[in-house]
């Protein structure tokens, strides 16, 4: 078997999931493809092994034991993964990466960090009061 054959397919395995990490606004479909890109260099760990251990009759197959550790790195990974994004999704009603973001930030804050900050909470309050009078 030739080389090309499973790296071409790694590399595409990888960049669909980097696609889907960099695209999607679902957190656990950034998961899915977060494991697909994990899945795409265990392809290549092993296939390398094997173009390898052809070489050297006595190997250690490395490549192999570097993907076991890999898919028990994933299922922890996608464990506490999705345990986040449930408690996440009770506690905000949304999994959405963007909303998320958007309620951890807050509202911008243009104001200096010498200004005193109560003066310019009460401002809006002033002139709320000023328009309504």
């Amino acid at each position: 078997m030739h080389l090309a054959y499973p790296a071409v397919l790694s590399a595409l395995l990888f960049s669909t999931g980097l696609y889907g990490v960099l695209a999607r606004r679902n957190a656990i479909l950034v998961l899915m493809s977060v494991e697909l890109m994990l899945n795409a260099v265990n392809l290549n760990l092993v296939a390398f092994d094997v173009w390898l251990s052809k070489a050297a009759r006595e190997t250690l197959h490395s490549g192999q034991a570097l993907t076991l550790f890999t898919i028990a790195i994933a299922a922890a990974e996608i464990g506490i993964g999705l345990a986040i994004v449930l408690s996440v999704y009770r506690n905000r009603g949304t999994s959405d990466i963007d909303r998320l973001r958007d309620a951890a930030e807050g509202p911008d804050d243009d104001t200096d960090p010498g200004h005193d900050s109560d003066a310019a909470a009460t401002a809006p309050a002033a002139e709320k009061a000023e328009a309504t009078a």
